[in-house]
């Protein structure tokens, strides 16, 4: 079996122009004209101000990108926040992936497979993940790729786990320096 994709042997480039193929077939538009809707939105909602995190509740984010964004006002902040420093596809790109893996239906999880990659992951890609700022490295790209031949809950689990470990270290101390954070810790 095939490890890595960085240096193919020949007996490799077999199974990777096999998995280019099927990974080929899976994002080809479907034959309707019907576009499948995905239900996360492109812009975040506007939190109604009853949600405002207590003071109290916002200082536990400084410890806890997790419950930064499990909290919906938290979540729309920071989203707002990555928005101002042009780095918000990787919020994005979380939120996508954690409604992929509560997707029960193989065909609806297909469907978004194809959209979160088309979206975030593909070369080019509007909201890329892993372009010229390599939030995702070559290896987990090749690796979700791979995943994406069979989709199932898990296929962009490496590279939500980057990104979350990329925004935990670099963007979440940057928010917390922020105006807008640390009004609401007041």
């Amino acid at each position: 079996m095939c490890k890595g994709l960085a240096a193919l042997p020949h007996t490799c480039l077999e199974r990777a122009k096999e998995i280019k193929t099927k990974l080929g077939t899976l994002l080809q538009k479907p034959d309707s004209a019907i576009d499948f809707i995905i239900p996360y939105p492109e812009k975040p909602e506007k939190v109604p101000k009853a949600q405002k995190p207590s003071p109290e509740e916002a200082l536990q984010w400084r410890d806890s990108l997790e419950k930064l964004l499990q909290n919906p006002y938290g979540l729309a902040s920071f989203r707002s926040f990555l928005r101002s420093e042009f780095s918000e596809e990787n919020a994005e790109f979380w939120v996508a992936c954690e409604d992929y893996k509560k997707t029960k239906s193989p065909v609806k999880m297909e469907e978004k497979a194809k959209k979160i990659y088309e979206e975030f992951i593909q070369t080019e890609a509007p909201k890329e993940v892993s372009g010229h700022r390599v939030n995702i490295d070559h290896f987990t790209k090749a690796v979700t790729m791979k995943n994406l031949v069979e989709p199932s809950p898990s296929s962009f689990d490496m590279a939500q786990k980057r990104i979350f470990a990329l925004m935990e270290k670099d963007s979440l101390p940057r928010f917390l320096r922020s105006e807008f954070y640390q009004e609401l810790i007041k």
